[in-house]
């Protein structure tokens, strides 16, 4: 009697299991379509911008200090000066992103926000007198995050996919310096600031043992 409550006790543990795992394949599938489809929309939008002669830019850049460039909050990561521009942006998005989508499984969206909110918000207060643009406010944000939650959760999942993100991109660590011409530094700076504040602001529930074998999931 206790032999068979055993078996049919690992077979529903084994049903379980194999549930779980479908459903976070599920969501990581979720999670990977809608990085595509963000990476398109960024080159749906500089399509358009290119036909329009980037009449895009001024209209919905974001302007520090002005309230007219406030919307640009939330609409610079979508907007590019050129196919070059967006071409190398393009990359770390998908590299970085995908770190993202692989070990986050949950608070994507507060993520985001924080990195799109705080960090462009402080390039609007504190900005250089022009119109920003470009997604690599973002990317410097997804890199600040990754590379700060490395320490913050502590997991070798996320230890790793910092030291991913170091080997490939700590070069990106120069662009929030200032003196390159028509490169926001700021953009870069305050996205990295609010990518790690992310970090630490944020769980986001990697489901994977930590160093010194405390899981606090």
């Amino acid at each position: 009697m206790q032999r068979a409550k055993a078996v049919e006790g690992a077979v529903v543990t084994s049903t379980v299991a194999n549930m779980m795992n479908r459903d976070h394949m599920r969501a990581f599938l979720r999670r990977a379509a809608a990085l595509a489809a963000f990476v398109a929309l960024l080159w749906a939008v500089q399509v358009v911008n290119w036909i329009t002669g980037y009449g895009l830019n001024p209209a919905f850049g974001l302007i520090p200090r002005h309230v007219s460039g406030l919307d640009g909050v939330i609409t610079m990561p979508l907007l590019h000066g050129s196919f070059a521009h967006l071409m190398a942006n393009t990359p770390p998005l998908l590299v970085m992103g995908g770190l993202l989508v692989a070990t986050t499984t949950r608070a994507l969206l507060p993520v985001n926000a924080v990195v799109i909110g705080l960090g462009g918000g402080l390039v609007w207060l504190f900005g250089s007198s022009a119109i920003h643009i470009g997604a690599s406010g973002l990317v410097f944000g997804w890199f600040g995050f990754l590379v700060a939650r490395g320490f913050v959760d502590r997991s070798l999942i996320t230890l790793g996919a910092a030291l991913v993100v170091g080997v490939l991109y700590g070069s990106l660590l120069w662009g929030v310096l200032p003196g390159q011409p028509g490169v926001s530094w700021e953009a870069h700076l305050f996205g990295a600031i609010a990518g790690a504040d992310a970090a630490f602001l944020i769980r986001t529930h990697v489901h994977a043992p930590r160093l010194g074998g405390v899981d606090l999931d």
